[in-house]
């Protein structure tokens, strides 16, 4: 039986899409994967990993001291091969330093001098499908719908956690839309979710997802939508969100960590785009989904992250997506209770 290393160190959304390679890579052998710290929690339960490695890159295990010590660790597994869906220059070097012999990776990244085999990532495929090819280097099937898909695990812990904030809000028994607001970078961020939940709070429940840092942004809908919300930010861990994710009729988000976990849950998606496009590769892949964007803007895509604030002042490609498009997209996915008739005075 072949023994595979996969390195991935990038965002949380990354190591979400690299779990079809994982699931490819388990078919033919054992998996392990080096992840941070933060993305690990992820991968709980993934029948496709033997064991994760968590590398702490910037803690722990920062500087040279701590690469020889996960490259003599990782020496004495004796890999067969080594996938670089990080494509950095350490991530090569640690593949290298770990006596790996055949290390695999694109032919754009930064690390390739160390690789073995380098292979074409097309910029118009999806990030999940070009990670799937470093497994597939020597298939020339095209990925399929099913092997692009990613996968998430929550397990009991999760679903108890989930079963008592729902228990807690009154909502354990009622249907509901999940909204995340929040983005790492803030042009990201579309502005009107508090005036879409106005809109929403009048058809179905609402939940709030995201990070503690999100918090600010989750009680402008709650003021918006009253007690028809909840606020669930900062209190799950990412598994839990995803979870919580998969229990909703539909999640509305930026283009963020919470659009993969909607991908790996299979929970119908639209996805808010302002500076950056789909064509990054990191679009929906949810079996149903919407994508919200200015297309005719000249000025998009300006930046493959996200700048800090809009190069040109205005941050049209966000103002722009009304609230009453992203709830016109919402009902082209699920069907919503109708509004409520306003009472008569």
């Amino acid at each position: 039986m072949t023994s595979s290393l996969v390195i991935q160190t990038s965002f949380l959304g990354d190591t979400v899409l690299t779990t079809p390679l994982l699931a490819y890579l388990a078919e033919r052998g054992a998996v392990d994967i080096i992840v941070t710290p933060a993305s690990a929690p992820l991968l709980a339960n993934n029948p496709a990993v033997r064991e994760i490695v968590v590398y702490d890159k910037r803690g722990a295990d920062r500087g040279v001291r701590g690469f020889l010590r996960l490259a003599r660790r990782l020496r004495d597994r004796r890999y067969d091969s080594a996938y670089l869906a990080q494509g950095s220059v350490r991530s090569g070097a640690l593949a290298l330093a770990a006596r790996i012999q055949r290390r695999v990776g694109f032919q754009t990244s930064a690390g390739r001098r160390f690789y073995t085999d380098s292979i074409a990532a097309p910029d118009n495929d999806h990030h999940a499908a070009r990670l799937l090819r470093l497994g597939m280097a020597s298939d020339s099937a095209e990925p399929t719908t099913a092997l692009l898909r990613p996968r998430l695990f929550p397990g009991d812990a999760e679903r108890r956690v989930v079963d008592e904030l729902l228990a807690r809000a009154g909502a354990d028994d009622q249907p509901y839309v999940a909204l995340a607001p929040g983005s790492v970078w803030a042009t990201k961020r579309w502005p009107y979710y508090a005036e879409l939940a106005a809109q929403l709070a009048t058809r179905c429940r609402l939940i709030v997802i995201g990070s503690a840092a999100d918090t600010p942004l989750a009680r402008s809908i709650l003021d918006a939508a009253g007690d028809r919300a909840v606020d669930a930010t900062g209190r799950l861990s990412l598994l839990a969100s995803a979870e919580l994710i998969g229990r909703s009729r539909a999640l509305v988000t930026n283009d963020s960590s919470p659009l993969h976990l909607a991908s790996a849950m299979g929970t119908p998606t639209i996805a808010v785009f302002g500076p950056t496009v789909p064509e990054f590769g990191f679009g929906p892949l949810a079996p149903k989904a919407r994508v919200a964007g200015r297309e005719e803007l000249a000025c998009r895509p300006c930046d493959r992250h996200g700048p800090r604030r809009c190069p040109l002042g205005h941050w049209r490609c966000m103002r722009e997506i009304t609230p009453d498009h992203i709830a016109a997209l919402l009902d082209e996915l699920i069907v919503l209770s109708p509004p409520r008739p306003t009472p008569a005075p």
